[in-house]
């Protein structure tokens, strides 16, 4: 994957996610040379420049001398690497890397491009530094985290390369590349900036999209197994009201339902006038919740091709100057907003299981939907379980960006958190594929208690990929082996592909 700076996409992105290589266009050199050129002069220069020949933080105002360059930037990296907590996992690991290629490559950061072409050495040869999880506030960029991958680079630190964890130097040797010396600002360049919390912010992006086309096929179902009214999804509904998400949602789930027996069975005659807002309300609250992570991702992209790190070398100005882009609050805002649509989906979702195996609800299904209740308990902890996973969602689901604390010193006295507020996706999309997974259960085991009246094509055709792993409930049997294939289905993509499923949100919304 052949990078450029300042343009890079989503879709790119994603495949540097899921395992692509990626490298630099060359077109990025010589912005990067002169930049790296301005830098090293203002080293052979008396004038104290901050990162170039200074200490670094509440240290800015000590002075370091021309010959103590190359050991300020190797103790800035060690001195670092604090992080605690497991691994990160090697696909964040490598986006975090490309990230990095990317903020280097804009020509503001005054690196040499040999730093770059070691990265990109990285990436293409497998050596993936080891980075602790925690220790990131996201506010002079994720210093910790960061750390721990330019140790890799200097022959420090810990990486993988071919499954094997090793010392950083031992790992580069075996892939046939070698450890750089920093010189100056390279060490505060690699460090400052926002890529440990934009790729965990991605990655939950990227995640929650997923299952968020796999909420409207297990919504769908749901509908049909309770005999619902597809009259709330008529188009001139949603165009009233003219949000670009609901719109999508509810022109997706009138394709998902186009068809069905089952809805065409209780056109007439159907005495209920109005289905709970779980199934009635189901465009509006889905499709605020794509505008959420729509926007989520407009702010990522932006952030993904952005420079970070601090001091800026402006080369057109010949200036070196300090700012605040390493800040993560754009990023903390977006990691907030897709818990926020992950939370909703999992909690409208988890009324629709409570509807079905609730026998007063779920218009003449069996209790708990077994064909045998009261011998046999079904549904009903598989249900419960969903309630557990949503309460925990909602409240991990609380605004980390609101949770600022000073550091350093109290220089850096305002932080936006948004690391952890992007590490917390992974727990919360975890939840959210189980609780779609035991949705897609039950609606599942609904829609054939209607027969010998069928759901709808598409809808068929995603149960069937159901039921080729899950077999139908007769009797009692233990349901988390159940749930965890499900759940898989969910996380993987694999029900909503398919029912053929596969817009992505972020161009249906732009």
């Amino acid at each position: 994957m052949i990078l450029k700076p300042g343009a890079a996409t989503l879709a790119e992105l994603e495949a540097v996610w899921r395992g692509a290589a990626a490298s630099l266009d060359p077109s990025a050199r010589p912005g990067v040379e002169a930049a790296a050129a301005l830098v090293a002069k203002a080293a052979s220069e008396d004038a104290p420049v901050y990162g170039v020949n200074t200490g670094f933080g509440k240290l800015a105002s000590r002075k370091i001398a021309a010959k103590d360059t190359a050991t300020l930037q190797r103790n800035l990296i060690l001195s670092h690497c604090a992080g605690v907590g497991a691994a990160l996992p090697e696909p964040e690991t490598r986006l975090m890397m490309a990230l990095k290629l990317l903020s280097l490559g804009r020509g503001a950061s005054g690196v040499r491009w040999e730093v770059i072409a070691l990265i990109e050495g990285m990436l293409a040869r497998g050596v993936v530094p080891v980075i602790p999880e925690q220790g990131s506030v996201g506010a002079s960029g994720d210093l910790a985290p960061l750390a721990h991958m330019a140790a890799a680079m200097i022959g420090a630190g810990e990486a993988v390369f071919e499954g094997r964890r090793t010392p950083g130097a031992e790992a580069l040797a075996a892939a046939g590349l070698a450890p750089v010396t920093l010189g100056p600002k390279e060490g505060l360049a690699l460090i400052n900036g926002t890529q440990f919390s934009t790729a965990l912010a991605l990655a939950g992006f990227w995640r929650a999209a997923e299952m968020a086309r796999a909420s409207l096929v297990t919504s769908c179902l749901s509908t049909d197994a309770i005999m619902g009214s597809d009259a709330p999804l008529l188009a001139e509904i949603h165009r009233l009201r003219g949000h670009a998400g609901q719109i999508a949602a509810a022109s997706a789930m009138r394709g998902l339902m186009e068809g069905s027996e089952i809805r065409e069975s209780h056109r007439e005659g159907d005495s209920r006038v109005q289905d709970p807002y779980c199934i009635r309300c189901q465009p509006q609250v889905l499709g605020a919740c794509l505008d959420l992570l729509a926007q989520a991702a407009r702010t990522l992209e932006t952030e993904a091709n952005a420079v970070t790190d601090n001091p800026l070398v402006l080369v057109e100005e010949g200036r070196i100057v300090s700012g605040g882009n390493f800040h993560a609050e754009p990023v903390g805002f977006a990691a907030d907003q897709i818990a926020l649509a992950v939370a909703e989906i999992g909690a409208i979702a988890q009324r629709r299981v409570a509807l079905m195996v609730d026998p007063t609800l779920s218009h003449d299904l069996p209790p708990f939907l077994t064909p045998d209740p009261g011998l046999n308990s079904g549904f009903m902890i598989a249900e419960v379980t969903t309630a557990a996973l949503m309460s925990e969602n909602k409240h991990l689901a609380n605004p980390c960006t609101t949770d600022s604390t000073p550091t350093s010193a109290n220089q850096e006295d305002h932080v936006s958190m948004a690391a952890h507020g992007a590490l917390r996706l992974r727990r919360m999309l975890d939840n959210l594929a189980v609780i779609l997974g035991v949705e897609a259960l039950c609606a599942a085991q609904g829609v054939e208690c209607r027969a010998p009246l069928s759901t709808s094509p598409r809808l068929a055709a995603a149960l069937a990929r159901l039921r080729a792993e899950v077999p139908r409930l007769e009797e009692d049997r233990p349901m988390a082996p159940d749930m965890e294939r499900a759940a898989a289905l969910i996380a993987s993509g694999a029900l909503a592909a398919a029912a053929g499923l596969d817009f992505r949100i972020e161009e249906t919304m732009r």
